[in-house]
């Protein structure tokens, strides 16, 4: 999907429907994450970019409640549903188990009540009915994406984190994937954030930018912005450019 092919971003008058803020997260004596904030409104897409090491799957740990933060706290606007999607960089499902059998499965553990309707209409959401009985083991790596991602909205959530989640797909299966995210942030306004090390992808898809480098936050804002303010002139690459300065790398 081309930058012109993205989705228009869902407006909302009623502000962030969640906000971290001050987040930091010390390893012993590594300071991973110092003093981040972050916040995603309804149907919005929100690209956390940043270079390895910069902290973008602890941050997102830390607001998918899998660790805690050594400070700083999360709130969640009073009228939203304060419900999370996770989907990890590497797909967690049960290999053994067949599509639905994860989808019944998850959708139980969430607690919903009739996990079988949900595991039905997730196969139909997720495009995955052809692959029902399937082993998620002897999926391909497009289809158990989907298969991830189907899972994290057995919970139905508000917010949907994704770790770098087109890492391993091919340009087809990128395509794929972002036109049902998109149909997503239309049809569910389910807010969406994900992180990559993309700065096309980022600037393809996030209607902002949020870039870490050594754990903090070096700019928020749109794409326009960031070159406007660390590019050097314009041309396709200016958003590298200035992405590449930003973080203190070298830029051609």
């Amino acid at each position: 999907m081309t930058g012109g092919d993205r989705a228009a971003p869902v407006r909302t008058t009623a502000g962030p429907i969640m906000v971290a803020s001050g987040i930091s997260k010390r390893f012993r004596r590594t300071l991973a994450l110092d003093r981040v904030d972050i916040s995603i409104g309804e149907g919005e897409c929100l690209a956390l970019l940043g270079p390895n090491g910069s902290g973008k799957t602890t941050l997102l740990s830390i607001l998918a409640g899998i660790s805690r933060p050594t400070a700083g706290f999360i709130s969640w606007r009073p009228d939203a549903v304060a419900r999370l999607g996770w989907v990890p960089h590497e797909p967690a499902l049960y290999a053994r188990l067949t599509v639905r059998e994860n989808l019944r499965l998850f959708a139980a553990l969430e607690g919903r009540r009739d996990p079988h309707a949900v595991a039905e209409e997730l196969l139909d959401r997720a495009d995955l009915r052809a692959f029902a009985d399937r082993l998620a083991a002897r999926l391909s790596t497009g289809t158990r994406q989907r298969l991830n991602i189907a899972v994290a909205l057995a919970g139905e959530p508000s917010v949907l984190l994704l770790d770098e989640p087109t890492a391993a797909l091919s340009p087809d299966q990128r395509y794929r994937l972002w036109r049902w995210l998109d149909e997503l942030r239309r049809v569910d306004r389910l807010a969406v954030l994900f992180s990559t090390q993309s700065v096309e992808e980022a600037v393809a898809h996030g209607d902002r930018l949020q870039i870490l480098a050594n754990g903090r936050c070096v700019f928020a804002g749109g794409a326009a912005e960031l070159v406007s303010r660390h590019g050097a002139g314009g041309g396709p690459q200016a958003a590298e450019i200035a992405f590449l300065r930003l973080v203190g790398a070298e830029a051609p």
